[in-house]
């Protein structure tokens, strides 16, 4: 097994590594950067202890960035589609896609209260790195968020435009950090400290190799619904708890983020995207009332949708897209305990607690 499917660039263990049996085969790290072109980025903010001072902190928040093209070809548009399972969240540019099909530009995640500076902000990083391409159009990019304020400060708007700007430039290619980083860093999934998670599918069609990688921000689900694997986890009466200095709201949210390199039209891809149900599905989530479960997929696989001349794409044909939907319920269950797997425990505002998913716990349960 490759060294990078069973640990994270800072050593977290991944899901793999704990010895968990994932159906399917993953592409050379299990992340969604194993799509050609597509690169990840973080900035991760993490100040002060104690008592809740609106706008001092403590700060546990962040930015993730994934940029889904090259930066040479970052305004070329992709054929995308998105599809919400629950609605009490937000992902800006949805319009936008269910009306072309199509994004272009870096996609952002980050917590509830910061979603409209990371889209203005990456607005602000497409206007002075491309220089006039915007003189005379318009940019709607995908920024999307997830509630962070059992632990984190988010009245106190700490993330600021240098924080999404520092995420779209640090972002590249190869294994990536999972856990309590970029806009992951206060999440919490099943009562257990969680975040940013990836992994990918290897899919075989026509002759040809293609790779479906997804990447969660998770921050969903009720400690007794926690399923790893087809084994309820969450039920045990002796697995560390929260520990509630303020009421914890339950809102929670997951965001999932689809690539692949296959040809696929806008319609195919919303397809894709609501097979990530199935996926959290499988963990336990159930799109409950406060829950913003809102899920984007796109292709790198067309490259010029621009307009001025006629345009031939290719793509799979719908009668044969089932091996891709499983690809992209494997890899979102996966990135989900990988966000879980690779993590500490966080205490947070006002002594707000969150513990880490016991290892061994999980071994024990799983027989492993």
């Amino acid at each position: 097994m490759k060294p990078e499917w069973n640990t994270t660039p800072s050593g977290k263990l991944r899901g793999r590594g704990l010895g968990l049996p994932f159906e399917g085969i993953s592409g050379p790290f299990n992340a969604i950067t194993d799509v050609p072109g597509v690169s990840v980025g973080y900035s991760t903010i993490i100040e002060g202890n104690g008592v809740l001072k609106q706008g001092a902190g403590p700060i546990r928040t962040g930015v993730t960035a994934i940029v889904p093209r090259p930066l040479d070809q970052i305004d070329q548009p992709l054929f995308a589609g998105f599809f919400s399972l629950n609605g009490n969240g937000e992902l800006s540019g949805t319009h936008y896609i269910e009306e072309t099909g199509k994004m272009a530009l870096p996609i952002t995640i980050t917590n509830t209260h910061s979603c409209g500076i990371a889209r203005d902000a990456t607005i602000r990083w497409a206007v002075d790195f491309l220089a006039e391409r915007y003189h005379d159009d318009f940019a709607l990019p995908v920024a999307a968020e997830t509630y962070d304020g059992f632990l984190n400060d988010i009245n106190g708007f700490h993330v600021e435009a240098r924080h999404v700007i520092e995420a779209i430039d640090t972002a590249r290619g190869g294994a990536v950090e999972e856990g309590s980083v970029g806009g992951g860093t206060g999440m919490k999934c099943f009562g257990f400290k969680a975040g940013s998670g990836t992994a990918s599918r290897l899919v075989g069609y026509d002759g040809e190799a293609f790779t479906v990688g997804v990447f969660v921000q998770a921050n969903f689900g009720t400690r007794r619904h926690l399923t790893m694997l087809g084994k309820n986890i969450g039920a045990d009466p002796d697995l560390p708890q929260m520990r509630t200095n303020t009421r914890d709201t339950e809102l929670s949210s997951i965001i999932a983020v689809i690539a692949t390199d296959a040809p696929f039209l806008p319609h195919q891809l919303k397809r894709l995207a609501r097979r990530a149900s199935f996926g959290i599905g499988r963990t336990g989530g159930m799109a409950t009332h406060g829950s913003g479960d809102l899920f984007l997929a796109f292709s790198t696989a067309a490259s010029d949708l621009g307009g001025g001349a006629m345009r031939t794409v290719r793509f799979v044909p719908d009668e044969d897209i089932d091996p891709f939907f499983e690809a992209v319920v494997q890899a979102t269950e996966e990135a989900i305990l990988n966000s879980m797997v690779a993590n500490e425990d966080m205490t947070g505002r006002d002594g707000n607690f969150v513990p880490a998913l016991p290892h061994e716990a999980v071994k024990s349960a799983l027989g492993l």
